[in-house]
């Protein structure tokens, strides 16, 4: 399996739905963790990079940094 690149900004889409009904998360922070925000509520995740790797489904790069 191919690993996804994704980037600080980033808006990406993980296999589960949030409670609050949304899919779609920012990346907010990276490193050895990742922290992405939840567009919908606001709410944060800090997960594991390993974590959040498998989790990820899909990317969708943030146009105004290319």
């Amino acid at each position: 399996m191919q690993r996804k690149e994704f980037a600080l900004g980033d808006i990406v889409e993980m296999k589960k739905v949030h409670p609050c009904g949304t899919n779609a998360w920012k990346v907010i922070r990276m490193g050895m963790d990742i922290r992405i925000k939840c567009t919908g509520c606001g709410h944060s995740v800090l997960l594991p990079r390993s974590r959040f790797e498998k989790r990820l489904k899909k990317v969708h790069p943030n146009k105004s940094e290319s």
